[in-house]
């Protein structure tokens, strides 16, 4: 079996170094020296493109771009990868969602994932006038996703559910193939919801021991269910040719942060509901209050994990860092405990992606964990001095 890649895209900007903000911070608090234009990102998707990925995770909050326009926007650049459509169930009907995915796939047969988020931050749900509880959320997006899966499979649906109510809903023409819904969440709500509707259940990047529970949990409630689900992770990554190199990029990045600045995001990442962001801040919360963080290595929490990402941005907080062998060699630990599928990102993105494309994914290829096609095109030969290298 090989894994699918998949590479995210900061529709919030980008930088030399960790960009603050993200779920759980307020819009605006994301500090970035590089604009995410669409000239940029397309060369992101179409780097991703030729190293044989097969998508872009496209983030939906209030501190970002809206996904779907993006991903829009982004489908012409490439020609066969994929764009993982992050959205919030109850912000938008079921029915006009449904509309939205199976437009896109009409145009880009193949080519739309939705990632489905359903919200762990009650004030940035309030600024877009969704009031329900967190399980009353996840209740919604239970019904919401009862009404899309039936729409895809060319039924005409009617609920009257407690929060979703649409009468005769139907589609002109269902996608074909029918989206993949990706599906994450670390709360007891979030378990069943995951077990009925998620085609790939995704966490953010725990250390492996901490993975395979997530992975064994969902999976008991999925076979209840009748249902099988595939597994995905999100993650950074620092890979360079040497560890040294890397942990030496690390080290830049956290010298670059001051207290004030960690203790500020901090505060904003302390609101939060999320569960699976709990779990993200707990990972760094000794090294913040024995003021420890500012040495890079004393964030590693597992071999090669940093913690260090999550100082200052919400949501995915950990890295792999080390040298190309050896984030492949953590990657394997991940597949081990059940991984198909792992999302990166770095910073700036671009560049990383190059270093990540060019380092480890040959070794992947080598170990046969990953088949994703890739450019044909041999290296360059110069007249009188052979290939290039």
């Amino acid at each position: 079996m090989s894994i699918q890649l998949h590479w995210f895209l900061p529709t919030y900007g980008d930088s030399r170094f960790i960009v603050g903000g993200g779920h759980g911070l307020p819009a605006g608090a994301a500090h970035s020296d590089r604009d995410a234009s669409i000239d940029y990102l397309a060369s992101i998707v179409r780097a991703a493109e030729t190293f044989g990925f097969t998508g872009a995770l496209i983030p939906t909050g209030a501190w970002c771009e809206d996904a779907f326009v993006t991903a829009a926007l982004l489908a012409r650049e490439t020609t066969s990868l994929g764009f993982l459509v992050a959205f919030r169930p109850g912000l938008v009907s079921p029915t006009l969602s449904a509309q939205m995915a199976a437009t896109f796939a009409r145009h880009a047969p193949g080519r739309i994932l939705l990632n489905v988020v359903v919200g762990g931050e009650a004030h940035e749900q309030r600024s877009f006038g969704d009031h329900l509880s967190k399980d009353d959320r996840y209740a919604r997006c239970d019904e919401f996703l009862d009404v899309v899966r039936g729409l895809f499979a060319g039924e005409t649906v009617t609920l009257a559910g407690k929060h979703v109510n649409v009468e005769e809903a139907a589609l002109a023409v269902p996608p074909n193939p029918v989206p993949p819904l990706y599906f994450g969440g670390s709360s007891p709500a979030a378990g069943p919801v995951a077990a009925r509707h998620a085609d790939v259940y995704l966490t953010w990047g725990e250390p492996p021991e901490a993975v395979r529970t997530k992975v064994e949990w969902i999976r008991g409630l999925a076979a209840k269910e009748g249902r099988d689900v595939r597994f995905g992770i999100r993650l950074h990554t620092i890979s360079r040719d040497t560890a040294d190199e890397a942990w030496a990029q690390a080290d830049r990045f956290v010298a670059a942060l001051d207290e004030e600045t960690v203790a500020n995001a901090q505060k904003g990442l302390h609101r939060s509901e999320s569960e699976g962001q709990r779990r993200m801040l707990a990972l760094h919360e000794e090294h913040r209050s024995n003021g420890t963080w500012s040495d890079a290595r004393s964030l590693e929490i597992a071999p090669n994990l940093w913690a260090g990402v999550g100082l200052v941005r919400g949501g995915a907080g950990t890295a792999l860092v080390g040298s190309h062998t050896e984030v492949a060699d953590r990657m394997a630990e991940y597949v081990d405990v059940g991984i198909d599928e792992f999302i990166f990102s770095g910073y700036p993105h671009l560049e990383e992606l190059f270093w990540f494309g060019e380092g480890v994914v040959p070794i992947l290829r080598e170990r046969g964990l990953f088949k994703g096609g890739a450019s044909t095109a041999g290296p360059a030969s110069i007249p009188f001095v052979g290939s290039a290298r």
